[in-house]
């Protein structure tokens, strides 16, 4: 039996959990703050429900074959005493997370080698502790290497599209293109709909395409139709649809800011590009929300 640990049991993480323990093969355990009973999911295929250990003291934990982190980028440091404790000498550490920093903040502890990087495309919404919507099946990519193939394997039981990528640069920085403009929604705290004014998609064009001269400096290959197809994306979705930054900010939690809007105006500064409409943002969401 394979046994693997996910640290950070929210809407991604929560969702991603309970569908590796639909498979009776895999050993699952949930690290979380917070003790909870079991997860239920509303999937689009109808409600699944799983019993995963739930650790909440890192001194419980043991070290498993794969740890899945899935905890906000600004929540490292709170997870390293579970890396600590399941990270054993073959571990392998598979990172569910936004932006395109995946693995760096885990390189003190298992090699390049051990960490799949993950660009994960699930629609989900935290409604209570292990009670969560998922809007779509979506989907997961890592890299088209060994670790990233065996990652990809763990779901191959459930109806979440992984799959890998020769390309993970170029993945990662599209998918932050879809992440940037949803900044503009946690500004005027307004869901997916909102893309239907002209105004406020012409707003997301234009952080996209800072992103996308930036990721094109950091070697992704992104089109020029990209900004386009962001706001296209968004006005398909359920118009209701809440994305994490703007779910974060209407709770008063920490938002990951840095890693979806910042990273651009850093990268785009080591690249002597300007990105004035990211920057802009980034200052009126932590204003804002101060």
């Amino acid at each position: 039996m394979t046994s693997l640990a996910l640290i950070g049991p929210g809407a991604v993480g929560g969702t991603v959990a309970a569908w590796l323990a639909q498979n009776p093969a895999l050993s699952v355990t949930i690290c979380a703050r917070t003790p909870f009973e079991g997860l239920e999911i509303e999937t689009p295929g109808g409600l699944i429900s799983a019993s995963p250990v739930v650790l909440t003291d890192p001194a419980q934990a043991r070290p498993v074959d794969w740890v899945l982190i899935a905890t906000k980028t600004y929540d490292t440091a709170s997870a390293e005493a579970w890396l600590d404790a399941l990270v054993g000498p073959e571990t392998r550490l598979m990172v569910l997370r936004n932006g395109v920093e995946h693995v760096a903040p885990f390189l003190a502890r298992l090699p390049a080698a051990r960490i799949v990087p993950a660009v994960v495309d699930i629609p989900a919404e935290r409604r209570a502790p292990g009670r969560i919507l998922q809007r779509r099946d979506g989907s997961i990519l890592t890299p088209d290497d060994a670790a990233g193939r065996d990652a990809a394997a763990l779901f191959a039981h459930t109806p979440i599209a992984v799959s890998t990528t020769p390309d993970f640069t170029t993945a990662a920085w599209t998918k932050l293109a879809l992440n940037c403009a949803g900044a503009v929604n946690a500004l005027i705290l307004k869901p997916s709909g909102v893309a239907h004014d002209e105004g406020v998609a012409e707003v997301m064009r234009t952080l996209v395409a800072e992103c996308v001269a930036v990721g094109r400096a950091e070697g992704a290959d992104l089109g020029d139709d990209l900004a386009d197809a962001v706001v296209a994306g968004n006005r398909a979705a359920a118009p209701d649809g809440i994305n994490s930054l703007h779910a974060d900010r209407l709770a008063g939690r920490p938002m990951e800011l840095d890693a979806r809007n910042g990273v651009i105006v850093r990268r785009g500064a080591a690249h002597g590009i300007p990105t004035p409409a990211n920057a802009m943002v980034v200052a009126l969401i932590r204003a804002a929300a101060a």
